[in-house]
């Protein structure tokens, strides 16, 4: 029986879970030839991007969040100020985004997740198209992922 075995623990512990991050990245290495094959290349790491929109006073009227992974940008956050809306910022940095990653980074996608009570037809609009969708996640709520490719 396997808890006879082990010894079971759920505190939290950055250096094993940087461990078992380097473990499933060797093994995932070693099953997948697309994943191997970007080794030593500038996809094989997440690199950080981020956008900012600065008021004249220096504050933050939006930004955008995210990273570039294997020829993919990941928008994780984009967030404009509700003094700002409407006015084509959230568009503008969006697109800022896209073209530093297909430009500098040699992206080729982007991708992004989104509620339901969110920015989805926002996001459509920009040119994104839904993929996934799941229901209650949070309970109450639909996530959705949506991608595009970069022209």
């Amino acid at each position: 029986m396997v808890s006879r075995m082990f010894r079971i623990e759920t505190e939290v512990d950055k250096e094993r879970s940087q461990f078992l991050r380097s473990r499933l990245r060797d093994a995932n290495m070693a099953a997948s030839p697309v994943l191997r094959s970007l080794r030593g290349t500038p996809g094989e790491r997440e690199v950080p991007l981020q956008v900012w929109a600065l008021d004249p006073a220096g504050g933050v009227a939006g930004g955008l969040v995210g990273h570039t992974w294997a020829g993919w940008l990941h928008v994780t956050y984009l967030w404009v100020d509700e003094r700002h809306r409407g006015g084509g910022l959230g568009s503008h940095l969006l697109s800022h985004a896209e073209h530093l990653a297909r430009t500098s980074r040699g992206c080729r996608s982007s991708r992004l997740e989104t509620w339901d009570f969110q920015a989805r037809a926002f996001y459509r609009k920009q040119g994104y198209e839904v993929v996934c969708e799941i229901p209650n996640y949070p309970p109450g709520i639909t996530e959705y992922t949506l991608t595009k490719t970069l022209p």
